[in-house]
């Protein structure tokens, strides 16, 4: 028997390893061609909808930031037919006006990583992703509405620079991510954010604000036990959030481009791209290369 497809994902990160409220829940090891995802994919129903979630770093946070399968985690969700993707973040704040306990949907990504692979792409094809706004407009607006409406204080757009981790900034590199007109900073939202563009997915980012990183003179340094201590407040925040949001989600008509992202990205003479390379990629591909 075919199973239905799961058309809404979620990418829990640090503090939100598992999602409440879920029912006839099933858990699913999913095989990719990139390896083994993050940990098992959970399916259950929310709100009526079924729902495919992974925890990003695996449960009890086993997985450093540049350790992530995030191409296996993108995949494995696009394989059981998730068409667009919430991605639940810890984030420090660079502006003295987002605050900890704050919930960011930003609107545009700075990729600062040093070493991972960015793209499912290479070996013989050859494919130029679009990603100038590189979150889903449509679901932002949707992800910022459900979270006011869950009682949380929302800035709307915001700079997301990624670096590399695991460790913290120094404070020169702070203050230069100030000076670059960054607004919050993070570790894992490239190359996932990139990953499910090129996987044809809607992508938004509910980007919870930890601390304010290492620049600030008044408030103290960022450390594990402050990030810990807002995302277990912000827990049932993300939660009811997600509870509005779901439902919505699946009755929201995809008028977006996500859909069609690599429409006109495949530079590659068709005839030159290699045949193993086809079948792997048939998931994402298929349509365009036939």
């Amino acid at each position: 028997m075919v199973e239905p497809p799961v058309r809404i994902g979620v990418i829990g990160g640090s503090g939100l390893y598992q999602m409440e409220g879920l029912t006839d829940v099933e858990e699913r090891h999913v095989a990719t061609p990139f390896g083994e995802p993050s940990d098992v994919i959970v399916i259950g129903t929310l709100e009526g909808v079924r729902v495919a979630f992974v925890a990003r770093h695996g449960r009890g946070h086993r997985i450093m930031p540049t350790e992530v399968n995030y191409h296996a985690n993108v995949f494995a969700l696009k394989s059981l037919g998730v068409e667009q993707v919430i991605s639940i973040s810890a984030c420090g704040s660079l502006r003295e006006h987002l605050h900890p306990g704050d919930v960011i949907i930003p609107d545009q990504l700075f990729d600062f990583t040093k070493k991972r692979t960015y793209t499912f792409f290479g070996e013989g094809l050859v494919v130029h992703a679009g990603v100038a706004e590189p979150f889903c407009s449509r679901l932002s607006a949707l992800l910022a509405e459900t979270v006011e409406e869950a009682s949380g204080t929302v800035h709307r757009g915001g700079r997301f620079i990624t670096i590399e981790g695991p460790r913290f900034s120094t404070k020169g590199e702070s203050f230069a991510y100030r000076a670059w007109g960054m607004d919050i900073i993070g570790m894992t939202t490239s190359p996932e954010a990139f990953l499910a563009r090129e996987a044809e997915m809607c992508y938004a980012v509910m980007a919870h604000v930890t601390d304010y990183d290492v620049w600030h003179e008044t408030e103290d340094p960022v450390s594990v036990e402050s990030v810990v201590r807002i995302l277990q407040q912000n827990t049932a925040l993300a939660q009811q959030a997600l509870r509005l949001l779901v439902p919505r989600m699946a009755a929201s008509e995809r008028t977006c481009e996500c859909g069609d992202a690599l429409a006109n990205a495949l530079i590659t003479q068709r005839d030159l791209v290699p045949e193993e390379l086809k079948e792997r990629l048939s998931l994402i591909l298929g349509k365009y290369l036939g």
